[in-house]
């Protein structure tokens, strides 16, 4: 096993009381970094909730806090939010994203090991690559996709559970070493403090969404106004039982019934791609279809088209420009490409190409980090096209 600071907890303890969750707080004062992870039951409920959160200290103790039972965790609200205590992830922007929205944090100062590695020009960055990679540790997927809403949780669950943070604090050091002979640690680091501001995950319904099931587009106005209706029966389902909706009707099926509207319960059962299983819901489904079709013309749905952007030959030099620069300074650094400029700041920088180093703070997203690196490149690239 791996000797550095904070890859072995010494010892692993639930936390089931806020009196527990208190001393735990107390016990992380002063810390200079703490390693944290989260895991949700998304797969498994509509409403979906952090059920634990797994937290790791410099001196090699880990603990599982279980918020099933705690569901208040504004002890630890102080130190998530003190710019001197680093909070080290891997992947964080769904766990900041949803224990805002569960427990009202307000992070700062957080690194994430998964955007280091990305820095470093690692092909692989998930947590089991970079560790096998860095710490010659074997992590395993057994539990990724157990619903951990259930209790108690096993023996192999909790293995799985603290080791995504028993490794971090490790993984933080060495990372952020290499990072910083290479001059990346402030590219990270400022990466890393757009994650910590990332609004808390949301749960409002868009009534809109059935516009975004894949070949919506595509159908006819009546066939919208199906899917429309289907959408809407299989969220209140989802919501009633407590499932996500994916469990309950996939998006390919809510499209082939829009598609082909079946009349009966005899068409619906010769459809291949309908569970056998929902036949007995078969009213309420055909219910929904007969709403959509008697949709009055007036009031049929449609989908806004978005018009094309125009791209003018100029516009479209700039960007094979940028392109040949970027991919060649990427081999140069090592880099993946969009780590250097994704295809979404190119398209940016081209329509009204800035032409001092100065003006490419107006681009949104462009970053401190890509403006002092490589601004000078960007704009001299960009001169005279």
């Amino acid at each position: 096993m791996p000797t550095e600071r904070g890859a072995t907890p010494k010892a692993t303890r639930w936390i089931r009381t806020a009196d527990e969750l208190e001393a735990l707080a107390r016990r992380l004062a002063g810390s200079r970094a703490v390693a944290l992870d989260s895991e949700s039951d998304s797969l498994y409920h509509h409403f979906d909730k952090v059920c634990l959160v797994q937290v790791a200290s410099e001196g090699g103790e880990a603990w599982l806090v279980d918020t099933l039972v705690v569901r208040d965790l504004g002890p630890l609200a102080p130190m998530i939010g003190d710019p001197s205590v680093c909070k080290v992830f891997h992947g964080a922007d769904y766990d900041v994203t949803t224990m805002k929205r569960d427990f009202g944090f307000a992070f700062a100062r957080v690194f994430d090991t998964m955007i280091a590695a990305r820095f470093l020009g690692y092909p692989e960055i998930g947590l089991r690559s970079v560790a096998q990679r860095e710490l010659s540790v074997s992590l395993t997927k057994d539990s990724q996709k157990d619903d951990w809403s259930h209790r108690p949780l096993s023996p192999q669950q909790e293995d799985y559970a603290l080791a995504d943070v028993r490794h971090l604090l490790a993984l933080h050091e060495r990372l952020a070493a290499k990072l910083r002979e290479k001059g990346r640690l402030e590219w990270a680091e400022e990466e890393c403090a757009v994650v910590a501001q990332l609004e808390p995950a949301r749960r409002r319904q868009d009534p809109l969404a059935y516009q975004k099931v894949k070949g919506a587009r595509r159908l006819p106005h009546a066939g919208l106004a199906v899917l429309r209706e289907l959408f809407a029966w299989r969220e209140r389902q989802a919501e009633s039982l407590d499932r996500p909706a994916f469990k309950i009707l996939g998006n390919e099926v809510l499209l082939a019934l829009a598609e082909a509207p079946p009349k009966s319960r005899e068409e619906l059962g010769r459809l291949r791609t309908f569970p056998r299983r929902l036949l007995e819901q078969a009213d309420p489904v055909l219910e929904a279809v007969h709403r959509g079709l008697a949709c009055p013309k007036d009031a049929l749905p449609k989908v806004p088209r978005e018009p094309r952007p125009v791209v003018t030959e100029a516009e479209r030099s700039r960007g094979d420009a940028l392109k040949a620069w970027r991919n060649a300074e990427a081999a140069r650094a090592e880099l993946d490409p969009s780590v250097i400029l994704p295809q979404r700041l190119i398209d940016r920088l081209v329509g009204d190409p800035p032409r001092t180093t100065d003006s490419l703070g107006r681009i949104e997203g462009l970053r401190r980090w890509r403006i002092e690196a490589y601004g000078a490149a960007i704009v001299q690239t960009l001169k005279g096209l």
